[in-house]
């Protein structure tokens, strides 16, 4: 893997040497666009919108427009002096218990990795972490911008969340939801046994992208010609009558008990 960032951790007055690497990765299948009769691959050129130029990337720079059609150039040297030290720091502020950090807040996580004189450092506040069960806040800058994130440990390495911030999250207000409904009792105890039969120990291995599989099964077909082998579409779901809930949740119930007597 390559380092998206190196710096150091601010512990107090200790600073311990690290390199950020991404902790996820993206799989989704890469499509290209054609041109519709011939199959011709399509490109995008970088042009000036006033005269259509082509413009090499050497020549393009960052700007930001403080009134309509004026800019203000910035140069590398300019965000530096934003973040001054703190371009090279992961600057812890306080720590709290995880559970106090709201889910929607979590954006992205970095497996952390010690740099070679930083290992004692490192694993004492990793080790610490652990005893005091809570988690480092810190702000760091990545790619020009400030991120708030978390650091907890994850066994024998520590793990940074970038979070979003509070202005970035849209507030569920906006979303039209029932504060209370109109449902029986029976209807609830039917929902519950649903949920009580369906609960496990969760494993996201379990778990695969059966569309990716399928997309793939169909253009391996395609590409061989075997057009005839290619399911028909799923018909739609339907959303379930309001009078046949009650109905709808005893069958979810009894197809589920039959599933766990042939797994027995």
């Amino acid at each position: 893997m390559r380092a998206l960032w190196t710096g150091s951790i601010s512990f107090g007055l200790v600073n311990i040497p690290v390199s950020l690497y991404s902790a996820s990765k993206e799989r989704a299948l890469s499509f290209r666009l054609l041109a519709k009769d011939d199959l011709c691959p399509i490109s995008y050129k970088k042009v000036c919108r006033e005269d259509d130029k082509p413009i090499d990337q050497k020549d393009i720079v960052k700007g930001y427009e403080v009134e309509k059609g004026e800019y203000v150039v910035l140069e590398t040297a300019d965000f530096k002096k934003a973040g001054v030290i703190q371009t090279e720091l992961i600057d812890i502020k306080q720590f709290v218990l995880a559970e106090e950090i709201d889910s929607k807040l979590y954006d992205k996580p970095y497996y952390i990795e010690p740099q070679k004189k930083s290992v004692k450092a490192y694993a004492l506040l990793r080790d610490a972490l652990k005893k005091s069960g809570k988690v480092a806040v810190a702000t760091f800058i990545m790619r020009d911008k400030q991120h708030i994130a978390t650091i907890r440990p994850d066994g024998n390495i520590l793990i940074l969340d970038q979070l979003r911030y509070a202005d970035e999250v849209r507030d569920p207000d906006e979303i039209r939801v029932p504060a209370k409904a109109d449902y029986s009792k029976k209807e609830l105890d039917l929902a519950l046994s649903l949920i009580d039969d369906l609960t496990d120990t969760f494993n996201v291995k379990e778990y695969k992208d059966t569309f990716a599989e399928e997309l793939m099964r169909i253009i391996h077909a395609k590409a061989k010609g075997q057009l005839k082998q290619i399911k028909k579409p799923v018909e739609r779901v339907q959303a379930t009558d309001v009078s046949d809930i009650l109905a709808m949740l005893k069958k979810s119930l009894e197809k589920d008990k039959k599933q766990l007597a042939r797994a027995r």
